[in-house]
């Protein structure tokens, strides 16, 4: 039994494999490319799960609300891990829409905490410089969370397989090529440098909404393939 709630990663990817048209740029310009079913399925995810993620690079750079628009159902828990405390209390994700959890660290400035809290959201400070992943996933598991959709940023999706935190992937293929090597792909961070350190998949289903390729993938536990 899982003692963390069960993670799903999604997000959409070029033939290419990038995120973004460069370094900086918002992911919402290669999502215009998206059909509507393919909108449809990725918040069918969201209003089946408890709570959503994304870092707060992706909440200053792509301003995203995180709820659930195009389909029937809740919108889940948005639950933002920010180490710095940067991120702009203006944001969609303080909307009245849904609740908000920041996860941070005695770094955030107390005047942001304060204005977050004002708005009826909650700050958890962890007292540490950095944010531990392993950390949160048990916090949240204690608070009732039981399934969690991470929608990236490239970071915060290294966090999650560096410290083996995912069960599955599903990926948006959308079927252009940027190019370019300073771009993010779907997962960031130092990378693994041997065979024996790599995250195994499982092709489970794939299937088109659309125009779009998606395609769901298991993480393999015993590596019996």
């Amino acid at each position: 039994m899982l003692n963390r709630p069960y993670t799903i990663i999604t997000s959409e990817v070029t033939v290419d494999g990038k995120l973004t048209l460069y370094r900086g740029a918002s992911s919402k310009e290669l999502m215009t490319l998206m059909d509507m079913e393919a909108y449809k399925y990725l918040h069918q995810i969201r209003a089946k799960v408890d709570a959503i993620m994304v870092g707060c690079e992706t909440v200053r750079t792509d301003n995203p609300s995180l709820t659930v628009r195009y389909v029937e159902g809740k919108n889940p828990i948005r639950v933002i891990p920010c180490g710095s405390g940067n991120i702009p209390t203006d944001a969609n994700i303080f909307s009245k829409d849904a609740p908000t959890w920041i996860l941070t660290t005695p770094r955030m400035p107390e005047e942001t905490r304060k204005a977050i809290e004002e708005k009826g959201h909650k700050v958890f400070v962890f007292n540490r410089d950095r944010l531990d992943f392993k950390e949160i996933w048990q916090f949240l598991w204690e608070k009732g969370i039981k399934s969690i959709l991470v929608e990236g940023g490239a970071s915060v999706n290294w966090q999650l397989v560096k410290n083996k935190l995912v069960d599955e992937i599903r990926l948006i293929h959308l079927p252009v090529v940027v190019g370019g090597e300073d771009i993010p792909t779907l997962v960031g961070g130092e990378g693994f440098k041997s065979l024996s350190q790599l995250l195994h998949l499982r092709l489970r289903a794939h299937f088109v909404r659309g125009r779009q390729l998606i395609t769901e993938w298991e993480v393999v536990k015993d590596k019996s393939f």
